[in-house]
């Protein structure tokens, strides 16, 4: 039922406003008021606030409801400009944004995430931004990045800097664009199916930049979820899917021409949570109520005449996400469990999270890893990806490098050994350091953007211009690289649009009150959601500011705002007292303790199956003790330990035995 508002509109002396405009917010009823300023207007009890305007005043809005009818406003002059500012970004010493060509990259991975479209899966129409289920396919010398719920893909020259293709797939507004797509290389032809319980087409493009794609078949037969194409060296086409915690990952031979199973499907992998501490459901392996663990993203990779069947578990939203592997001599198995497992495994550190990802070789002969790194901030599938340096050892076994994985990384322009892996050697220089911002949103504080956290954030209160954050190093230091991880505060962005983008300024200072301009992106028209900043040279001093020019959507937000490079003084002191202690009544647990040292803010874990097989690493800040729960039942195991300061890294503990 419609009800009757009045009032009278007047300046800022009292002095009535005929002509004033007054609107329903977000509605169509508006009215005009009178010579005197009076005005009557019918609304709805779904209309809640009431906007008014008049040339050179300031708009007014005032709440309405049934019970508030007579409303009185008073109009200000408005001496704002409210013009925007176009500025063009200006080079520096350190930063030139026409000529900016790294040769590092920082995870997480620095594309333009989609935001979740509009109630989709379980968001409740939640704005955040998502993808998981990544690989990267190596094509015509360039690299191409699929991964959940893009509307499209990405692709990259030299797996530092990626531009966004759009290519939509989706037939209803709540249906995945495509879900864990898979895409294999037929000769000079991209092929790519998507997760399906219904009908999907088989997709094919030989001009993927262009991001048009045809139909190879109208439908793929067998329903999947998470498939893998996998072509053989002998032209055979395989298909591997699975994605449950009651059922087996799956694998047929498909017919190239039909698209249709040419083989008899075959049950391939089942979690074994009892043997595998690390394939255990919950945050830390530690939840056997909730749910059973699920098996998920099938992978295959060819190495040396073997078949390297990967899978992710126990489920994306937790920080032991990771990648296993069972190995062949056949496609279809019989397939054995790798001792080295998971291979792919990031519990700890800013980045969380390995699983679900794929393997590749790049265009000198290295193999990377790509993963899924959980967030579940805002919503449980809420996440981001990963790239690692991998590898196979002179024993065959599969295995990604972590360590420093959440550091500025090199990307190799030659054939080299990724056991030793890629890290720059710049050091984190903004964990826990002094910060204060221009205005803070609620609970949301300036601390959380220098807590190596995902999961925290400050917020401005407003997404304006000029909102800004500083960081005190709390001394001198030489700063290398910066990234600048932004969060969806207050965003009303859902879905895919190409006019959002970040611009921000960052100076430095020596003493917190002269800048100087150092990094300049106040014409920028990507989006980067973790932009990461090489700089030209190094970059000495101890106060850096950033400055918002234009935020994506919502309040200027920061995860984290993550320096790097190098502090004066020596590397930490090797660590001791180191021991770990495995649990006789549960041997997928061990309790790992060590002493605090001087000067360190951070520890790396390495532990594997040999004194020189220590692939997998956990990193650690603000503990001297790690609870582990993800080792196989039946394995002994070597640990060891480093510290991590900001002068540099120690040297590693002596490998102790934990069986």
């Amino acid at each position: 039922m419609t009800y009757q508002i009045k009032g009278i509109v007047t300046d800022s002396t009292g002095a009535p406003l005929p002509g004033a405009q007054l609107m329903v917010k977000h509605g169509v009823v508006s009215a005009s008021s009178d010579g005197q300023g009076r005005f009557t207007m019918t609304v709805s009890p779904d209309d809640k606030s009431l906007v008014c305007y008049f040339p050179g005043m300031k708009f007014t809005e005032t709440p309405i409801s049934p019970i508030l009818t007579t409303i009185n406003l008073r109009m200000f002059p408005d001496h704002q400009n409210h013009s925007i500012t176009r500025q063009q970004s200006q080079a520096t010493p350190w930063f030139d944004p026409d000529n900016d060509r790294p040769k590092t990259y920082c995870n997480p991975v620095n594309i333009d995430y989609n935001f979740e479209y509009f109630n989709h899966s379980n968001n409740k129409g939640i704005s955040c931004r998502s993808t998981a289920d990544p690989m990267i396919v190596p094509y015509k010398g360039k690299y191409y990045l699929f991964s959940t719920n893009q509307s499209g893909y990405y692709v990259s020259d030299d797996l530092t800097k990626w531009k966004y293709v759009f290519a939509g797939f989706q037939r209803k507004p709540n249906d995945d664009d495509p879900c864990a797509p898979a895409v294999e290389v037929f000769g000079d032809t991209l092929v790519m199916l998507g997760s399906t319980y219904k009908e999907l087409p088989v997709w094919y493009t030989t001009h993927p930049d262009d991001g048009r794609w045809k139909h190879l078949a109208e439908t793929a037969l067998l329903p999947h979820w998470d498939p893998d194409l996998f072509l053989d060296d002998d032209g055979r086409l395989y298909l591997y899917y699975g994605s449950s915690n009651e059922f087996p990952t799956k694998g047929v031979e498909y017919d190239r021409a039909s698209f249709r199973p040419k083989s008899v499907i075959h049950d391939l992998i089942l979690l074994h949570p009892e043997l595998h501490g690390w394939e255990r459901f919950g945050m830390n392996n530690d939840d056997s109520v909730t749910l059973k663990p699920f098996v998920e993203g099938s992978f295959m990779t060819k190495h040396d005449g073997k078949y390297y069947l990967q899978y992710g578990a126990p489920g994306t939203e937790f920080k032991v996400y990771a990648d296993g592997v069972y190995v062949s001599d056949k496609p279809l198995g019989p397939f054995v469990y790798q001792r080295h497992n998971p291979f792919s495994y990031k519990p700890g550190g800013f980045v969380l999270g390995a699983g679900h990802g794929g393997t590749f070789k790049d265009n000198y002969g290295n193999y990377w890893h790509i993963a899924t790194c959980m967030l579940s901030l805002r919503e449980t599938f809420e996440r981001r990806i990963g790239l690692y340096p991998a590898g196979f050892d002179k024993e065959g076994t599969l295995f990604a490098n972590t360590a420093f994985g959440d550091y500025p990384t090199t990307i190799p322009r030659a054939s080299e050994d990724h056991a030793k892996g890629n890290f720059t050697g710049w050091m984190l220089l903004s964990l826990h350091k002094k910060v204060w911002a221009s205005s803070s949103d609620s609970i949301y504080q300036p601390e959380n953007a220098a807590d190596e956290n995902m999961r925290t954030y400050w917020a401005a209160a407003t997404g304006n211009p000029g909102e800004w954050f500083v960081m005190d190093l709390g001394a001198e230091k030489q700063v290398n690289a910066i990234q600048v991880n932004y969060y969806e505060h207050k965003a009303n962005q859902c879905g895919k649009a190409m006019d959002v983008y970040h611009q921000y300024k960052i100076f430095a200072s020596p003493d917190g009150k002269n800048w100087q301009l150092t990094v300049d992106k106040s014409n920028n028209d990507l989006d980067v959601p973790h932009d990461y900043v090489e700089l030209k040279q190094p970059l000495a001093t101890r106060y850096l500011k950033i400055e918002n020019v234009h935020s994506a959507s919502g309040n200027f937000a920061l995860m984290d705002f993550r320096v790097f490079g190098k502090s004066e003084g020596q590397t930490p002191a090797v660590v001791s007292k180191f021991v770990t202690v495995r649990d006789k009544k549960d041997t997928r647990n061990a309790t790992i303790k060590w002493q605090a040292v001087a000067g360190a803010y951070g520890y790396n874990i390495r532990f594997g199956i040999a004194p020189d097989q220590l692939y997998n690493c956990i990193t650690v800040y603000d503990a001297t003790t790690y609870d582990m729960r993800g080792l196989d039942k039946d394995t002994n195991y070597w640990f060891a330990i480093e510290a991590l300061g900001e002068s540099g890294v120690s040297l590693l503990s002596k490998p102790v035995k934990c069986q």
